[in-house]
């Protein structure tokens, strides 16, 4: 079928405007929750290791999402999304229930965390190759961009929505927003489309399969750069934003918890901008080169917003840092989508959810280095860090820059 290209082409595929709509309810109650959870550690505990520790926490599933990836490739992705939401949703409760009988404590509060990363990471593997499943290969950027806004629009609402409802009405009542958000994602998520693989389930060996997709991403030269990358962006680049905000908007700018809430919505607000620019006017036959600009840029505005004082610029560089993330994360998506063949794309999205768990490894480093030298060392050295190892891909890869050969493409 041929859609009219337009910002908004790809939301007139069925499956993909009910998965939008889901992934939009899921993600803005993760959002309200790493935010009211985040605040209320640093509140209760004083220490910004123990922010970073929960931060961390939220991707403690990228170690089982390679074999959440082998499994996809074999059943419905779209059952599979729906059940780790509904468990995501379970735990929600479990909270809601602690703080209702006043029986919530910091070390439930880590463990609920832990279980909940389990499922975030999963989730992630699943939407994206659903999106990949159910939207044509010429829609895959305008897709992607539009996918994004869901993390975008979530980080404005959630963040301004949970800020709201814990700073007046308690933490009881921001858990049951989070905790509905989670159920609306369900079923909204009923009206997804799932294209089932033809191999045989009896016929899986998890193992062997996943040292297949192993095999077949080491032999990528495609590949092989997006996993370095990933994990690069994800150990010193997203550190700041992904958990360790609360503590720049306290000990930085001297905000509370409204404070933080409006930093976060200004971030996602930059990268709104950045992911609406990707869906609706940017259109590189090279998402590679983009994607390198954007991360580039990206490590640049990071050592110029460790350096500023003022709460006012200090917003403009967040705004600016989040497009610069759209930028680059949505081109590294699409090249990964368009070189990855269709049975080994849950594989192939397992196992870059490895790359995820150098976000963890930056937080919690990132939360000791705070404690002892400060935010500003800790951010500038973390970003020329990211430089520093952008260079060297480039000359290890240069088709980074010169643009990955057809060749490559779904073989």
């Amino acid at each position: 079928m041929n859609y009219k290209k337009s910002p908004f082409a790809s939301l007139r595929i069925r499956s993909f405007r009910f998965q939008w709509s889901a992934d939009s309810m899921m993600t803005w109650g993760s959002e309200m929750e790493t935010l009211i959870l985040g605040w209320y550690i640093l509140v209760a505990t004083d220490s910004p290791f123990l922010v970073g520790l929960l931060g961390a926490l939220a991707f403690s599933g990228t170690l089982v999402a390679p074999i959440i990836g082998v499994i996809a490739d074999r059943i419905s992705r779209k059952i599979m999304l729906n059940v780790l939401r509904t468990c995501a949703g379970f735990l929600a409760f479990s909270l809601l229930i602690l703080v209702v009988t006043d029986l919530i404590k910091p070390s439930y509060v880590f463990i609920i965390a832990g279980l909940t990363g389990l499922m975030r990471s999963s989730d992630n593997v699943l939407r994206q190759s659903l999106i990949a499943d159910t939207v044509p290969s010429h829609l895959l950027m305008n897709a992607s961009g539009l996918a994004r806004t869901t993390q975008d629009l979530a980080r404005i609402i959630g963040a301004l929505l949970g800020a709201t409802l814990l700073s007046r009405l308690g933490l009881g009542w921001a858990y049951v927003g989070v905790t509905g958000f989670y159920a609306f994602s369900v079923l909204l998520g009923l009206g997804i489309t799932s294209i089932r693989s033809n191999k045989p389930i009896h016929a899986v060996n998890p193992l062997g399969e996943l040292k297949q997709g192993v095999s077949y991403m080491m032999d990528s030269r495609v590949i092989q750069p997006i996993m370095f990358l990933a994990f690069l962006v994800n150990a010193t680049a997203f550190p700041l934003s992904h958990g360790l905000m609360p503590i720049v908007a306290r000990d930085v700018y001297g905000r509370d918890e409204n404070g933080l809430a409006q930093m976060v919505a200004t971030f996602a607000v930059g990268a709104l901008i950045g992911s609406a620019l990707m869906a609706s006017v940017i259109k590189s036959s090279r998402p590679e080169r983009l994607m390198m600009l954007g991360m580039i840029l990206w490590y640049l505005l990071l050592i110029v917003f460790s350096q500023m004082g003022l709460y006012g610029f200090g917003l403009v560089l967040l705004a600016l840092i989040g497009a610069s993330i759209s930028f680059c994360m949505i081109s590294m998506s699409v090249v990964l989508m368009t070189f990855t063949k269709f049975e080994m794309r849950g594989r192939v999205m397992g196992i870059r959810m490895l790359a995820v768990y150098g976000l963890p490894m930056g937080l919690v480093i990132g939360g000791w280095l705070i404690e002892h030298f400060g935010v500003s060392v800790m951010i500038t050295g973390y970003a020329i860090i990211g430089l520093i190892s952008v260079a060297l891909s480039i000359v290890r890869w240069p088709e980074l820059i010169t643009g990955f050969h057809l060749k490559y493409k779904q073989r």
